[in-house]
């Protein structure tokens, strides 16, 4: 798809990384809506997510998962810390280096966070029916697979993100 007039567009003719930023954006300020009162935010979530998914990691991992900076990473794992979402452990061959798990408490609000993103996931797909819902995600997947592989010379992301 090469032709301008080839190229996919919506209903309104925008074209589609247009309306995907569109959707990004309207999806992100929903989320953080929603996670607001569950004391949590949209990165917070992140990490959290990335963390029920695979426990353990180092700062440094997590940071490149959730596609931020270490220093950021440093700031927000401190945070979680604090507020005991998360605990961090020294690893067991290299105690310089400390690995960072769900607390009890970050596990219960992480479920409650869930629930309230699944909200925002059904509000979000309601125009469609199932089957074009999961048309939708398949598509969403081949298109990030199409430009990660491009960029990474080869090799597919890790479906870390739950962003």
């Amino acid at each position: 798809m090469t032709e301008f007039t080839t190229r996919p567009a919506g209903q309104r003719g925008q074209r589609l990384t247009y309306l995907v930023k569109r959707l990004e954006m309207a999806e992100r300020a929903r989320m953080e809506e929603v996670l607001r009162p569950l004391g949590v935010t949209l990165h917070q979530y992140t990490a959290l997510s990335i963390l029920e998914r695979r426990e353990g990691l180092s700062s440094a991992q997590l940071a490149r998962r959730h596609v931020v900076t270490p220093q950021a990473m440093h700031q927000l794992i401190a945070t979680m810390e604090r507020d005991r979402l998360i605990e961090r452990r020294p690893d067991e061959t290299n105690r310089r280096i400390l690995r960072a798990w769900l607390t009890e408490h970050g596990s219960r609000v992480l479920r409650a966070c869930h629930r309230a993103v699944d909200d925002v996931e059904e509000r979000m797909l309601s125009g469609l029916t199932p089957a074009e819902a999961g048309a939708f995600g398949r598509a969403l997947e081949r298109c990030l697979d199409a430009l990660t592989v491009a960029v990474s010379g080869g090799e597919s992301a890790d479906d870390e993100g739950a962003a």
